[in-house]
């Protein structure tokens, strides 16, 4: 299975491009669900999101859908994987009412966060085993077999990450894949071409048949985003 979706999908610069000009801005998601079966939930990143809205979307959503959580940035950033264990019961006790809607969970570690395998090995442990975790890595040294090592022994996969910042490397370490589009040329800015979203639905297509895989556009500026992702689906049918 392939999902494709986008990284949020509440930007008011995506109306008139994307969503429509008259469209209710608290119809901005119904809308989104017309086109996608997906979305990586980039608010929980920032802020934490309690139950009652995790429940919102769930029932405000069909029963295939899916929600990729982010992580949030308290946990990644400020305590940099250290002591994790009260963060990480709140942070699953409220997204545990998503049900079987709740995909992957990114963990993005910031990018001047070296390689410290025994705090990875340690996080690794706490986190609750009955859901997919995914780790997005932007320092250099993270990427090297004992840290895939790591991510294997727990079925965490590497984030296929394709921009112009931060390291790329199409290392499998789990049995599903996770990738996220940040702009190939420009971070968060660029679009697309035919030719390089052509290059990824290869790839894709030949991973897919072995790995449940899940694809998300953070490239929001001009709403580049939903549009290369429906691109993205075209080439896939």
């Amino acid at each position: 299975m392939v999902y494709i979706g986008t990284s949020g999908w509440s930007y008011p610069h995506w109306f008139n491009t994307f969503y429509p000009d008259n469209l209710a801005k608290n119809k901005a998601f119904q809308y989104y669900q017309e086109h996608f079966e997906t979305v990586e939930l980039n608010v929980t990143f920032y802020r934490l999101v309690h139950k009652k809205t995790f429940e919102g979307w769930n029932k405000n959503t069909s029963d295939n859908f899916v929600f990729a959580i982010k992580a949030s940035r308290y946990i990644t950033h400020n305590k940099r994987l250290i002591d994790p264990d009260k963060p990480l019961n709140r942070l699953f006790d409220n997204l545990s009412v998503l049900g079987e809607k709740a995909g992957p969970v990114l963990w993005q570690l910031p990018s001047n966060f070296h390689k410290d395998l025994n705090r990875l090995e340690v996080f690794l442990k706490a986190l609750p085993k009955n859901y997919r975790h995914a780790f997005e890595f932007r320092h250099p040294s993270w990427f090297s077999d004992d840290t895939y090592k790591l991510l294997r022994n727990i079925n965490a996969a590497l984030v296929f990450a394709d921009s112009p910042r931060w390291p790329l490397e199409h290392e499998i370490t789990a049995d599903f894949l996770y990738i996220r589009f940040h702009g190939g040329k420009e971070l968060y800015g660029s679009n697309y071409s035919g030719k390089e979203l052509g290059a990824w639905a290869k790839k894709i297509k030949k991973w897919s048949a072995k790995y449940s895989i899940y694809s998300y556009f953070n490239n929001d500026y001009n709403a580049y985003a939903p549009k290369n992702a429906l691109y993205l689906k075209e080439l896939l049918k």
